[in-house]
Parts: structure tokens; sequence; C-alpha cells
């Protein structure tokens, strides 16, 4: 690739420390800033073409993270594409997912398609950004853990040309590129620094898990997905679903996601998630004796709720760009693509010479994620308005669409974006008819 010496900065630089103070400086031709899913796939694509990155992590591995664990077949190709092992120990498969609502129980197998896996993964969030990030590392990532990320570093004209740290806590550090990939979750702390506000029409899911030890369920092959919740002591019906899905060594990982209610607000989902597991058998063994750590929650920003997704040099990645489906709650698979997509459009650029002709190569990436998921999420966007956030997913999985194999499959590969392109079957078809009848968003920029 180029030398990035050729984009250092002029001393007037507003690098947020005061006049006269120095930091240490690192240089790199792209910064990528958090080592999840996103960031890690982000690194180790950029250092497969031979661009120099380095990849700065807050924390040090391993370490935990708010998730479900559960990885679809979108989620699983993208591991495949990345050359992780997924045969090795430590990995658990599913065929497909259970649904639960109600007195029914279906089971639905991850379709065969030419594009994705017939299988799903769970792995741990401790485990699985651990691997991502070694991988990213074997690749010729330069890993700097223990680095937490202050703010941009722009130039006079506001274009971003590097960031500010502290590294381990307290030292101070500069670290420089032409290219910086926020991928720092859903605080996106870069983007707000450069005045990228979220929607505030789109809604934002909260999430609440604990793992369970639980020799019933841990060997599962199926995700199990329950939609009958409740409001804590209510009778109205939770707007979103629960999860058990099985970790293979042992435990479980139980929690439940949910959007507010259009008319009763958020709901407490520590006091939901007890509601509902005192519903369950007592031999599953999710009670307070088997729990093996606390209760932990997280925001979940969904469907593009941040634009532009690249602006002045600062591309956006994963959570930080509000990228987590709202058909599902999804967002490692699509954290993991957007980094591939971004190292592509940035490994591009950096092979143009500064100036117009690189910007349009960075200008691609939101066009490029805009056509892969725009109208995908417009639709989702809309259902999690009108119904998800209304009604949950109870209405939708009536019994007449429990009832019906047929029905089943679409539903599911609605949810999970799982179609051939193009169609294969009448499934394909009618999928990716509607999803081509709603209007393409609009990209934004700045």
């Amino acid at each position: 690739m180029r030398d990035s010496t050729s984009d250092r900065s002029s001393p007037d630089e507003r690098s947020g420390y005061a006049s006269g103070e120095q930091a240490p400086e690192e240089e790199a031709e792209v910064i990528v800033v958090g080592a999840g899913p996103a960031g890690s796939s982000a690194a180790f694509h950029l250092a497969g073409a031979g661009v120099d990155v380095v990849l700065l992590e807050k924390s040090r591995f391993p370490r935990e993270k708010v998730c479900g664990d559960g990885l679809t077949p979108r989620a699983v190709h993208q591991l495949i594409r990345m050359g992780i092992d997924i045969d090795s120990p430590g990995w658990m498969r599913s065929r497909g997912m259970r649904w639960v609502a109600g007195d029914h129980r279906v089971h639905i197998d991850w379709p065969s398609l030419g594009r994705y896996p017939d299988f799903g993964l769970s792995r741990s969030r401790h485990d699985f950004d651990d691997i991502l990030a070694r991988h990213a590392v074997a690749a010729g990532a330069r890993l700097r853990g223990g680095v937490k990320v202050t703010g941009p570093v722009t130039d006079r004209a506001g274009r971003v040309t590097g960031v500010t740290a502290v590294a381990g806590g307290q030292e101070r550090a500069v670290y420089r590129a032409p290219i910086v990939i926020a991928a720092d979750g859903a605080s996106a702390r870069l983007a707000l620094a450069m005045g990228l506000e979220r929607d505030k029409n789109r809604q934002i899911a909260t999430a609440a898990r604990r793992y369970y030890r639980s020799a019933e369920r841990s060997q599962d092959e199926y995700l199990e997905l329950w939609a009958d919740l409740r409001f804590p002591g209510s009778d109205h019906y939770l707007p979103g679903y629960g999860w058990i899905f099985p970790m293979g060594d042992g435990r479980v990982n139980v929690g439940l996601g949910a959007l507010p209610h259009r008319r009763y607000g958020k709901a407490d989902l520590r006091a939901a998630l007890a509601q509902w597991l005192a519903r369950t058998p007592h031999a599953w063994g999710l009670r307070e004796e088997n729990a093996d750590g606390p209760v932990r929650s997280a925001a979940l920003p969904l469907g593009f709720n941040r634009h532009p997704l690249y602006t002045r040099g600062l591309i956006l990645v994963g959570d930080s760009g509000g990228m987590i489906s709202p058909w599902n709650g999804e967002g490692i698979g699509q954290a993991m693509e957007a980094g591939e997509v971004a190292a592509e459009s940035a490994a591009l650029a950096l092979a143009l010479p500064q100036g117009p002709r690189r910007e349009r190569a960075l200008l691609h990436y939101p066009v490029e994620m805009n056509r892969r998921w725009g109208r995908y999420y417009r639709l989702g966007n809309a259902a999690a308005d009108v119904v998800f956030s209304r009604s949950g997913f109870q209405p939708v999985l009536n019994r007449y669409v429990m009832g019906s194999p047929f029905l089943l499959r679409t539903l599911a590969r609605l949810l999970a974006d799982l179609t051939d392109k193009p169609s294969r079957d009448a499934i394909d078809h009618m999928l990716n008819t509607l999803v081509r009848l709603v209007p393409a968003p609009r990209v934004g920029r700045r």
C-alpha cells in the first residue's frame, strides 16, 4: 500500500491536548477503534489486503460482552470467509430454531441455500471476540489492548486524521492514519464527536442475558425462541422475545430482548426474565442456584439508526452505525459483513492518490451497505414500529402460522434474512420481490 506518511496532518490540528503537551504517537494506514466482531473483521480483511492497520481495544482479552451468543448461518458464512476453524473444540452447532408461542412448539431447520451454510453456531463472546482479534493479529494487524480512545484528531478542514487515546489507564497517546474505522459499539463516541447523532425516530431495543448451568439443555440442537412473554405483572405481551441458546459446555445462554412498547414504554427486563424462567420446567435448571454469573444488559441500536455511515475519513461499522437487524435483533453477522465491506472500501481508497478519487472510493461504502440492507431494514423498521413495538411476535406466530410449515419457513427466512439471489425457490422469489418493492432509502452524506 502507499506510504501513510504522505497523509500526516499539520501541527495545528485539533488533537485534544493542551499547547506544549506531547504524547507518544503511532502511525498506520488505517486505525480501527474497537476489537469486537466488526472491528476485528475489518482489521483482518485490511491486513489480508496488505494494509498497515492498528486495532485499538479499550479492554484486554478475553473479556465479557452482553450477547445471545447464537450465530445464524449469515454469521457462520462470515467466519468461513475469515478462515476461522469452526470445527475446533468450543463451537456448538445448531440445526435450526425452535419457536414457542403459547401451547405451540415448532422446529424450523436452517434452509439449504447456495449462499449460506445450513447450520448455525453458538460460542460465548468471552471466547468469540478473542478468537477474532487473534485471527486479525495473525493476518498482520497490530492489536493494542487497554487503549481507550478519547476522541478524533482532525485537520483544519474537519477531516479525521487519527484518534487520541489513553493507554494503560494513564499514558496518553495519539494514533494517526488517513482513514479511521469506528467499531466502538453502541456508545458510538467517535461518531458523536463528529456530530453524527442517531435518528431519534428509530427505536433502540434493550437486551438482558444470563448464563445457567443446565445439563438438560446445553447440548440442544436448536436455538429456542419464546414469543409469548409478558410485561411483569400484566397480561400485555412483551414487544420482543426470549431465548435459550445451548453453549455445549454445560451452560445455556438465557435472555430476552425487547423494544419499548408504544403504549406502556420500557419493560423491566430483569423482572420479565425472572417471571419467564419461573414458567420453565425445574429440570432445565434455569433457577438462581444454577446461575453462572449476573444478569447483564445492553442497548441494541437497530436498522441503520445513524447516518451517514461515512464522513470525512470516518467509517462506521457494526453497532456504531446502528446495524443490528430490526427483524430479529441479530448483530454479529451484520457487524462482520460491514467490517469486510469497510475494509474493501478503505483498501481501494488507499490505492488511489489523496483527493477526490480516494473520497469517491470511501463514499462507496454507505452506497454498498444501503444496497445490501437498505430496503430490508426499511421494511424491518416499519414492522418494528407497526407490529413488534405494539404487540410483539405473539400475534404473528398465531395458530395458523404455527400450523403451516410453508408459512413458518417463509417467516423464518424473512426474520433471519436467508434467501438466495437469484431466487431458487418460491420462498426466495416471494421474499426477494417483497424487499425489491420497498423504496430504497436515501444514502445520507455529510
